[in-house]
């Protein structure tokens, strides 16, 4: 069974910065691609980050050259660092795995407010 426990949310003003944390179980954490979704309130849920096995990442153009995905293969764990935040990146931030299907972490909020 897999599982995904996400971490690291809260309230930040603008051009704060947060790290985020995804902790995974029940699959091969080393060769799986891992993603990182938002969902904003009465959006849909849009992909903000991927990084492959390997290490390679891929950005939404939103979010490109202010967050930064990235691995710790030992620790089963994928990060994202978000810095310059602002308040359109409030959201329920989700990581993401396809492993029999697409699996779901919680979600941690993000709150960007001054």
């Amino acid at each position: 069974q897999v599982h995904l426990v996400e971490s690291g949310g809260g309230l930040v003003q603008p051009g704060g910065s947060l790290r985020l944390s995804c902790a995974a179980s029940g699959i091969i954490f080393s060769v799986n691609a891992m993603y990182w979704y938002r969902q904003a309130p009465g959006k849909q849920r849009e992909l903000v980050a991927t990084i492959t096995g390997g290490g390679t990442t891929v950005y939404a153009d939103s979010v490109k050259g202010r967050f930064t995905a990235s691995r710790d293969n030992a620790k089963s764990t994928v990060y994202l660092q978000m810095n310059g935040l602002k308040p359109e990146d409030t959201a329920v931030y989700y990581c993401s795995a396809v492993h029999f299907g697409q699996q779901w972490g919680q979600g941690t909020q993000v709150t960007v407010s001054s």
